[in-house]
Order: C-alpha cells, then sequence, then structure tokens
C-alpha cells in the first residue's frame, strides 16, 4: 500500500476528525499537492430526492479537493443508520468487511496524498472484521490522531497513542481541537501531552462547526 499519505483517526466520534481532515485537504490542494481523500464509510446518511445515500462528510472532502476525485471513490459505502458502520450495513442485509475497505482507498496514481478519515475512534468497530486500527494497519499510512481538547483529554489521548504504537504504526501528531465554546483557562493539555509523547502536539481553538 502506498505511503505516501496519512490517516486520520480519533479518541472518540465527535472530536473534529472530518473539520481537520477537510482543512488538511484544501490546504494540500491549494498548495499544488495531488490529493485524493477517502472516507471509504459513511453512516448516519440521509436520502436524496432520487434515494441516492448522501454523505455529508465526503461531500466536504469532495469540495476541499476541488473535486478532482469523484465523491463516489471518496464514498463508495454509504449507510442510513447514525451507528457504528458495521451495524448499519448489517441493519441493510449488508456485510462489510476489512478488504472492501483497504480496496477502497487505492490510490488512482502513485504521486498522489492519499488521505483517509475513519470511523468514530481508532478503536471503534468500521466493518464485520475490522477496527478502525485495522484498517490503518492495512494501510500502512502514518497517523494524525484527533482529540477534544477538554478535561480527561490527556487520558484519552495517551490510551489512543499506546494502542497506536502497539499496532507498529507512526504516530506523526496530535491535534487538540477546542470542541466546546469555553474550557477552563488553567487547563493546558498541549504542555501537558508535549512532555509526554514524542510527536508534535497541535491545539486549535473553537471554531463553529469543528466537531
Amino acid at each position: 500500500m502506498p505511503s505516501l499519505g496519512l490517516f486520520i483517526t480519533g479518541t472518540d466520534t465527535g472530536v473534529g476528525k472530518t473539520w481537520a481532515g477537510v482543512g488538511f485537504c484544501r490546504f494540500l490542494q491549494q498548495t499544488g499537492v495531488p490529493v485524493s481523500p477517502r472516507k471509504p464509510v459513511e453512516s448516519g446518511c440521509e436520502k436524496s430526492v432520487t434515494g441516492e445515500y448522501l454523505p455529508a462528510d465526503a461531500t466536504q472532502y469532495f469540495q476541499a479537493c476541488g473535486q478532482t476525485t469523484a465523491l463516489e471513490t471518496i464514498c463508495p459505502y454509504r449507510y442510513s443508520a447514525a451507528i457504528a458502520p458495521d451495524q448499519a450495513a448489517e441493519r441493510e442485509g449488508q456485510t462489510l468487511t476489512l478488504e472492501m475497505l483497504t480496496r477502497a482507498c487505492e490510490k488512482q496514481s502513485s504521486d498522489q496524498f492519499l488521505l483517509v478519515e475513519g470511523a468514530g475512534g481508532f478503536y471503534s468497530p468500521i466493518a464485520s472484521n475490522a477496527l478502525n486500527a485495522d484498517l490503518a494497519k492495512a494501510l500502512g499510512l502514518p497517523l494524525l490522531l484527533v482529540s477534544a481538547n477538554r478535561l480527561g483529554t490527556i487520558n484519552h489521548t495517551l490510551l489512543t497513542a499506546e494502542a497506536i504504537h502497539r499496532r507498529g504504526l507512526t504516530l506523526s501528531a496530535v491535534l487538540l481541537n477546542q470542541t466546546e465554546a469555553t474550557i477552563d483557562p488553567e487547563m493546558d493539555n498541549a504542555a501537558a501531552l508535549k512532555k509526554l509523547l514524542a510527536c508534535p502536539v497541535f491545539s486549535i481553538g473553537h471554531q463553529e462547526n469543528n466537531n
């Protein structure tokens, strides 16, 4: 599998993976780096008037990459129920496998930067036979870990970082995303994590719709 790319994972759902990934995708596109985004499976999709499932997160990637990668390529597997992808697929009488998702993440050309976003947290199920961790391992990409900047995030981030290392994967950076409008001004999770992790730690202030 390709080595030029990044897998975006999180400590949990709703921590801002898509917000961070779309921003990075847009940056690559604007700086002339050929980027091929993937959100290979998305649940919680609404239906269009034609009955087609509309993947909201994947659509943001489609716009961010300048529509150079087809939406069907970015997100080939879409389900209605807003639950774990394996359960959403099963509810519709389908079986979603790791092999299907791995194939969906294959690049169209070797010079493209492959940007893949998982579903939920690192240990959340993403297929009938796999966790997000298994997909990251199959792709062999370095990881960006997105964490919500709030009380308790140090524990969640360190646990996820340890899980990433146990899988033999590279943690490239941690992004602390302030999903709440206000936090305790005395709390400095970034400083604490920088002392405990051997990778860059970035902190992003609160933005509307960033989770």
